[in-house]
């Protein structure tokens, strides 16, 4: 049998980890690794996402460093055969196309980048691409924002086994020392010596069903301004009372008449369809007295809005307006169009326009000035029991069949002074003073309401814990709550632990300075800035539901450099878009990603950069032609025993033993 002479192989071939690389069977054990790690892979993606599965196999240090082996391994075992043959060719091109194949696949897994950016007609161009990987966010005090992986998946951390992120510039220590998939906050306001709004703190309790509830409220502010019981609705404002602001003026304390003016506000929504239906709210001080009519738009402009204000009667341009605070003519007040809606319709309690046609024009503005308040402060919603937000915002509209709900307004004067607007379903309204510590009969069954504080001037500042299941109404209300991690800060022996939800950003206490902790979805800057500059979305006929929505974007780069287009389902647009950069993957790949029904000026796109993309496709058309090779073309494949190299010739003679050289 013949035998290979390894005197007649070069040094570096015999060489021992030179033999251990090229082995057979360092590529039998690598390959089973490999095939093993996918099949954990699959079950992983099909048992709980493509995250889990991308973080314990696909994007897992040890699966990169495994092909890094892969490759030296073909490497190693290609070289092997040098010198090489004509029949190597085949082997050879096979073994560089894998190896190129997963040279790309690395560099597109390190230099990669894929992320979504969500962005709002008219706002400025942005850079920060969202990626789905959780990060916690140091503002140190040096001045760097230091970024901490946080994806914990099914071994998130507790006290006693905390996640240790190192000493930041101040000294102190940082930890995660607990997670939580769902954070509520608690509004904690804090007392201030000056500015801020009013804050007041109330309990509510029945005996009937052994409930009681708490909560602080803050004056005019449009999220912790109200409580939603179900049943009824609590909020709290500035001012005083109806009743008690009559009674303030027919004694004096209030102007009225041609006494002196004070600082008025008032939010009036009005329809070009429905001229006598205005809907008005005050913001500050009471009511201007204001009437408005938005007439219908004509020769493709947005129509005009009539003031009729202290008997005289001005109109503006809607389209020349929009956001803008303009001089009312001969009186102390400012107008300024708040928004505008062409198609108006009400979806799950929001303003929409269904389409750019005006077929049910709609108009918010806002009158400012000083002025004397209208008896009158109230207008009538003849649209039911929606009303006006305290942000001037549009109001919420029931339906005509909707029983007027329970809710109750209480106010704060300047001199700390409570008073209250009740409205229930039994009792009907009704109005006036309200003490510290003095329980006010509502009228919703035997529900009671005590306010126990108050705060003259006070600060947003919320108290996070983890969601308890009999805290949150459903599984619905749970899953919209964000995440967080409780972190532990230890500086001069002293130990602070706080909450920190998805989206918030919190300051921890320490020294010299504070320090700013935010946790959320990583955030990537990048070197183009996008802009929307339309949103469209084409509905099927006959019906709301959509068939389509396409972006418009403008593109800038760093040298100020721009470029403009459009991406809709499957149809993405590349930056830059010369032919290049596109063969060689070193261009974004921009996608329509998502898009928000209840705000058409929003849209979310996917960017996508993957620059070893060029390599993976030559390196598998490599890898089909060196199989085909081996397999179909006669002078690229190996000879096996016995099988003659040359064409043959004439048989030797009998009787005369035929000699083989060695084979090598």
């Amino acid at each position: 049998m013949a035998q290979t002479n390894r005197s007649d192989q070069p040094s570096w071939q015999q060489n021992a980890i030179f033999e251990f690389f090229s082995s057979l069977k360092l590529a039998v054990v690598l390959l089973a690794v490999l095939i093993a790690g996918a099949i954990v892979g699959t079950l992983y993606e099909s048992s709980f996402d493509a995250k889990v599965a991308r973080t314990y196999v696909y994007g897992a240090p040890w699966f990169n460093a495994w092909l890094v082996l892969l490759g030296a391994n073909l490497t190693a075992s290609a070289f092997s055969r040098w010198p090489w043959k004509k029949y190597h060719t085949a082997f050879l091109i096979t073994h560089l196309g894998i190896i190129t194949l997963l040279i790309g696949s690395l560099i597109g897994r390190i230099f990669g980048v894929e992320g979504t950016i969500t962005l709002f007609k008219g706002e400025a161009p942005t850079n920060r691409l969202l990626v789905d990987q959780h990060q916690l966010r140091v503002h140190d005090l040096d001045g760097i924002i230091k970024g901490y992986p946080t994806e914990f998946l099914h071994h998130p951390p507790d006290p006693e086994h905390p996640r240790n992120l190192g000493q930041l510039a101040s000294g102190a220590r940082l930890q995660i020392v607990d997670y939580a998939p769902a954070i509520e906050g608690k509004l904690n306001p804090r007392p201030l010596k000056d500015g801020g709004a009013p804050a007041a703190h109330f309990k509510i309790e029945t005996a009937m069903m052994n409930q009681h509830l708490e909560n602080w409220l803050l004056a005019d502010d449009p999220q912790h301004g109200s409580f939603s019981m179900g049943l009824a609705n609590i909020e709290l404002k500035r001012g005083a009372a109806s009743s008690v602001m009559a009674g303030l003026s027919r004694s004096g304390v209030l102007p009225s008449g041609k006494n002196e003016a004070v600082d008025l506000e008032e939010s009036i929504f009005a329809f070009s369809k429905a001229p006598d239906e205005q809907i008005g709210h005050v913001n500050k001080g009471g009511s201007t007295g204001a009437k408005v009519r938005l007439e219908p738009p004509g020769n493709g402009n947005k129509g005009r809005v009539v003031i009729s204000l202290s008997g005289k009667e001005t109109s503006f341009d809607v389209a020349e307006n929009v956001g803008r605070e303009t001089k009312i003519e001969k009186t102390p007040f400012t107008l300024k169009i708040d928004d505008y809606w062409a198609d108006f319709r009400i979806e799950n309690g929001k303003p929409n326009s269904i389409s750019d046609q005006p077929n049910n024009p709609a108009v918010l503005i806002t009158i400012r000035g000083k002025g004397v308040p209208q008896t009158a402060s109230e207008t009538k919603n003849p649209h039911g029991t929606g009303e006006m937000p305290t942000t001037g915002g549009p109001p919420t509209m029931p339906s005509a069949s909707e029983a007027a709900p329970n809710r109750l307004t209480l106010f704060v004067a300047n001199d700390g002074a409570l008073s209250y607007e009740l409205l229930s379903r039994k009792n009907g309204k009704s109005s006036g003073k309200i003490d510290l510590d003095k329980p006010l009969i509502t009228g919703w069954a035997d529900w009671q309401l005590v306010v126990d504080k108050t705060l003259p001037h006070a600060e947003q500042w919320m108290d996070f814990r983890p969601a308890k299941s009999e805290t949150t109404t459903s599984a619905s209300v749970t899953a919209e709550l964000p995440d967080g991690v409780r972190v532990r800060v230890e500086q001069n022996g002293e130990t602070l632990e706080q909450w920190v939800p998805a989206g918030w950003q919190v300051t921890v206490p320490t020294s010299p300075n504070e320090t700013m902790i935010a946790y959320g979805w990583k955030t990537l800057p990048l070197p183009i800035g996008l802009e929307l500059l339309d949103f469209e979305v084409k509905r099927n006929e006959g019906s709301d539901s959509p068939a389509g929505f396409k972006s418009t974007l403008r593109v800038t780069n760093s040298d100020g450099q721009s470029a403009a287009g459009s991406c809709w389902m499957n149809h993405p647009f590349s930056y830059p878009s010369g032919w290049l950069r596109t063969w060689t993957g070193l261009t974004y790949k921009i996608s329509q990603a998502s898009w928000n029904p209840d705000n058409l000026q929003q849209s979310s796109v996917q960017i996508l950069r993957d620059p070893g993309w060029l390599l993976k496709w030559i390196g598998s058309l490599l890898v089909v032609v060196g199989v085909f090779m081996m397999f179909y073309l006669q002078p690229y494949r190996k000879q096996t025993e016995g099988e003659p190299i040359t064409p043959m010739g004439p048989k030797p003679a009998k009787g005369v033993q035929e000699v083989h050289p060695v084979a090598r």
